[in-house]
């Protein structure tokens, strides 16, 4: 294969400047990706990113404008008719890894979005939230999904065109199950890759009042975005109850979660773009209903 035929990918890596070590890391592992032509940027989230490798760029945003927003300002910068998007503090272990991912939709077209096993390198316990299904499983055992870790995926730069891109409102939390069911809307499945490896490291989110305000508020804009109306308050309740059962102990974050639960229905969310009913039909034959 020539340099012109070999599949072109455009990487975009988010960062705050605050990993330098680890994003050298993630870049060099970008770097090392064999079978692959890639047009790299790092996106500088409120920081202008310096010192990068040759053959990757740099695009400083003034300000911190968020994860989503962050990751499809890159986007924009980059070519190619295949996406991988990679967090500054995850990287891959194998040179393959993007090719393989991309044999997985090549040869399965029904595939719109591969993501990986996720790996902490020091072998330490890999959190059970890594594998988004609610019946986790195996970790190595792979299957369709409905939401996403959003630290390394892969996809068809059209099929992530037609989802309209990752929710920017939202800022951060929960933009991968979005981003997960306009793939399902276009037909398309989203499948976890258990034989696909990112490393990152386990390290326990913080756990703070804007945290859980985020988590409530887009988890109603979630509904008020996506679902038919018929059944978005059943997903919301859903939800609630949830969180109910979760934090009855933790009072200070159950306020900070009803705060942005009453934020979610009161503030706009921003475009709606409701999936379809056989949308519904197929995620629920599959396995997940957008209801829990």
């Amino acid at each position: 294969m020539t340099a012109s035929t070999l599949p072109r990918v455009g990487v975009v890596v988010l960062t705050q400047g605050k990993r330098p070590d680890d994003l050298r890391a993630g870049l060099e592992s970008v770097l090392a990706q064999e079978g692959i032509s890639a047009d790299v940027v790092v996106v500088g989230n409120g920081w202008n990113p310096t010192g990068l490798p040759d053959g990757v760029r740099a695009l400083a945003l003034p300000e911190n404008l968020g994860i989503p927003a962050g990751r499809n300002r890159g986007v924009e910068q980059v070519t190619g008719e295949w996406l991988f998007f990679l967090d500054d503090d995850a990287r891959v272990p194998s040179p393959t890894f993007v090719t393989d991912a991309i044999a997985l939709m090549t040869q399965d077209p029904t595939i719109g979005l591969v993501q990986p096993r996720v790996v902490d390198p020091s072998g330490v316990t890999n959190p059970r939230r890594w594998v988004p299904r609610i019946r986790k499983g195996e970790a190595t055992h792979s299957s369709n999904v409905f939401s996403v870790w959003e630290g390394a995926l892969v996809m068809p730069r059209v099929v992530f065109d037609r989802t309209g891109g990752w929710a920017e409102p939202f800022f951060y939390a929960h933009e991968g199950i979005e981003l997960a069911w306009r793939v399902w809307d276009q037909g398309l499945r989203v499948w976890y890759a258990g034989d696909l490896v990112a490393y990152h490291p386990a390290i326990e989110p913080t756990r703070h009042d804007y945290y859980y305000r985020l988590n409530a508020r887009n988890r109603v804009w979630l509904a008020k975005r996506n679902l038919p109306w018929v059944i978005a308050p059943l997903y919301v309740g859903s939800w609630t109850a949830i969180q109910l059962l979760r934090w009855a102990r933790n009072p200070g974050a159950l306020k900070a979660w009803f705060g942005g639960w009453r934020a979610g229905w009161r503030e706009p969310a921003g475009e709606r773009r409701r999936i379809r009913w056989v949308t519904v039909l197929r995620m629920a034959r599959f396995g997940r209903p957008p209801l829990v």
